[in-house]
């Protein structure tokens, strides 16, 4: 027998899932959705992309592999996609107490302890799931027995860019080309993906007037929440597309690189989160499978004439991607570093670099 003790999860609708505690025994709000991605809870909870959310992983089983043993080396986790857990709560079905792996070394209810993050399992993550697929993502509040919160506080409502963005200019590497970094809340493989390219990287809070620096290349990281909140970001990417250096962009990169060419996001029913999620090469019939974590998508309809989508969603047919028609610009929605996922589009690195 396991003492977790009983926990429910209430949704805003007044849903309520009954089911037990684990990791960090508090209650907690936050904006609930879900991810269908079979593998990688390491990886997605250290995802700043996730801050103020609490997320539901629909994969029946999860922690029956551990967690592993992170460090940080040169500013830069070694196994995770930042320096800390940015899920506010964690919801499963059933969990698994006793794990293996030769890389583990805690349970994950250990590690969400550490990180002072609570959960719930035990709870039908599939009626969960239907219901935020019909309704849409809404926000929710794990209560261990005997904990109480009465307000839900609105993540959507705070600038989440700014809560995860670093704070001061760090550099990676040294190579030849320069490339400026524009954190938003930056996956740390993103990083990874270009210092094994040779370059040099400077990183960059998202507020940050980069127009002062020498580089070769901008690049636009993902981030959590609305893009709306990052209007300073998009007035420094418009004086950037002014000049001829090559931009590329991922995630929230996609969406602020759209509105710096004039077009409109807009916040999808319940996001993408996933690692099966298929994309179209525009004008092509070449297809690709991604990994995606995001609630906002480009209008498509408003996007300027000198721009056109690189990438179409092949469920809903919303926007994946975008690329100018004849600078060196070009971003895309899902995440081609892709960590945890599929990385059949880690070519875009390369031709990003090529540009540069």
């Amino acid at each position: 027998m396991h003492p977790n003790k009983p926990a429910t999860l209430h949704l805003e609708n007044g849903a309520e899932f009954k089911g037990h505690s684990f990791g960090y025994d508090q209650a907690i709000d936050g904006e609930v959705v879900f991810s269908t991605a079979m593998v990688g809870y390491p990886e997605s909870l250290t995802d700043p992309s996730y801050s103020g959310q609490i997320l539901c992983v629909t994969f029946p089983l999860v922690g029956n592999y551990g967690v592993p043993e992170d460090s940080v080396e040169g500013n830069l986790s070694t196994l995770f996609e930042s320096e800390k857990i940015h899920v506010r709560g964690l919801v499963i079905s059933d969990y698994s107490f006793k794990y293996s792996h030769w890389n583990a070394k805690k349970s994950l209810d250990e590690w969400l302890k550490e990180h002072k993050i609570p959960g719930i399992y035990g709870i039908d993550t599939r009626e969960l799931t239907k219901i935020l697929r019909e309704k849409g993502s809404m926000l929710g509040k794990i209560l261990p027995e005997g904990a109480t919160l009465e307000k839900m506080e609105d993540p959507n409502l705070v600038n989440q860019v700014d809560v995860v963005s670093c704070k001061e200019v760090i550099r990676y590497g040294n190579g030849d080309k320069k490339i400026v970094l524009v954190d938003c809340g930056v996956k740390h493989n993103i990083i990874r993906c270009l210092l094994r390219r040779g370059v040099e990287i400077i990183r960059v809070p998202w507020d940050y007037d980069f127009s002062k620096l020498e580089y070769d290349g901008l690049f636009i990281s993902n981030g959590p929440g609305n893009p709306d909140f990052c209007n300073i970001t998009v007035e420094n990417i418009k004086r950037a597309l002014n000049e001829e250096k090559p931009i590329f962009g991922i995630c929230m990169g996609n969406q602020l690189l759209s509105k710096a060419g004039g077009a409109q996001t807009f916040k999808l029913k319940y996001g993408h989160r996933s690692h099966n999620q298929p994309v179209r090469m525009a004008n092509t019939n070449r297809c690709f499978i991604t990994s995606q974590n995001h609630g906002y998508a480009v209008d498509n309809n408003t996007l300027g004439g000198d721009w056109e989508p690189l990438f179409i969603n092949m469920n809903d047919s919303t926007n994946e991607g975008i690329r100018h028609k004849s600078k060196p610009f070009f971003s895309c929605q899902f995440h081609p570093e892709a960590s945890s996922g599929p990385t059949d589009t880690e070519f875009l690195f390369d031709d990003f670099i090529k540009l540069l």
